[in-house]
């Protein structure tokens, strides 16, 4: 029998306190005293990566940085360290808290940047299991249509994860922002799930597109790109089990060129549905039919025709934070 169960994030103050539990539970204190030395290091080269101006330094942080936190990892029980003190490295816990994945960037220059990753499970006895992430998206012409591995991971940093369940198997989807250029940014949403040998497979026909009125084949991930420090939301609303994201149009009526693109104040989205995420073209009259939400202010009518004013004024608000 074929079953579909959603499961929502774990409060975040829960979990933490949860990890703070067992971390006091499992962590010696003669442990505890060299992953803050460690922590402090990696604090400083994290630093360096992210905020020096030569590249050269930039890199050798990195290069530091990865040796470090894989020592660090080394020390038993590590696992349930989490180095709150090193910041601009994305270290997100699985909900169901069986692996944890750190992610970061690293800008090369304005023009290029690759990210980096890893993948710590949980293990009974407290030693490390890391799976590396090596990041090929410059080597990778449709990104969208293939199922990957550690090895040719399409890289991103992780801001949000969630689980899903469907026929027995734990998948989990994962958000990420990618730098991507010195125009336009991009953000994924990934679906991974651990195979027979307990390695991480990325990607799948997850993201399907058959209630839309016009059809296209499914994606094996899900990407957007839009103009540089526009602020475009895409996440998981677990109250409402969507997720959401703004629909965007390009402010100067280029479609070819994304570097343009800024949300127009409409929603689309994905609803997770025997084990793939089925697209909803209208996620505001999706809800209005259950009388869950108002309807938004797009910028198109209904007649998909542009109001100029409105779209003037997102510009406007856009431009500002670029200032800012």
């Amino acid at each position: 029998m074929i079953r579909t169960i959603f499961l929502k994030p774990v409060c975040g103050l829960l979990a933490l306190f949860l990890l703070a539990t067992a971390a006091d539970a499992q962590i010696a204190s003669a442990d505890r005293k060299k992953l803050r030395v460690k922590e402090d290091s990696l604090s400083q080269w994290s630093e360096h990566m992210i905020l020096d101006s030569m590249q050269a330094d930039r890199m050798r942080a990195d290069s530091n940085f990865t040796r470090g936190l894989v020592r660090a990892l080394l020390i038993k029980n590590s696992f349930y360290y989490p180095f709150d003190a090193v910041l601009g490295i994305s270290k997100l816990y699985a909900p169901d808290t069986s692996f944890r994945i750190f992610t970061w960037n690293l800008q090369y220059d304005d023009y290029y940047s690759r990210q980096r990753g890893a993948i710590q499970l949980r293990t009974t006895d407290g030693s490390l299991k890391l799976i590396p992430l090596r990041d090929v998206s410059e080597f990778s012409a449709n990104p969208e249509d293939s199922v990957r591995g550690p090895r040719n991971w399409i890289g991103a940093v992780y801001y949000n994860i969630i689980k899903t369940k469907y026929n027995g198997r734990n998948y989990y989807t994962l958000f990420g922002l990618d730098a991507n250029s010195a125009e336009s940014t991009k953000k994924w949403i990934e679906v991974m799930y651990f195979d027979a040998n307990n390695q991480p497979v990325f990607g799948g026909p997850y993201f399907t597109y058959e209630q839309d009125s016009l059809r296209q084949k499914p994606k094996y991930r899900y990407s957007m790109e839009y103009k540089k420090n526009a602020s475009v939301l895409m996440n998981f609303m677990p109250d409402e089990n969507i997720i959401l994201i703004d629909h965007l149009i390009s402010e100067t009526n280029q479609p070819e060129l994304p570097s343009t693109f800024v949300p127009d104040g409409d929603n689309e989205g994905f609803k997770w549905t025997n084990g793939r995420w089925v697209h909803v073209d209208k996620v505001y009259t999706f809800k209005l039919k259950d009388g869950e939400a108002p309807v938004g202010e797009p910028i198109l009518d209904s007649k998909g025709n542009r109001n100029e004013e409105k779209l003037k004024q997102k510009s406007e608000e856009n431009n500002r934070k670029n200032d800012d």
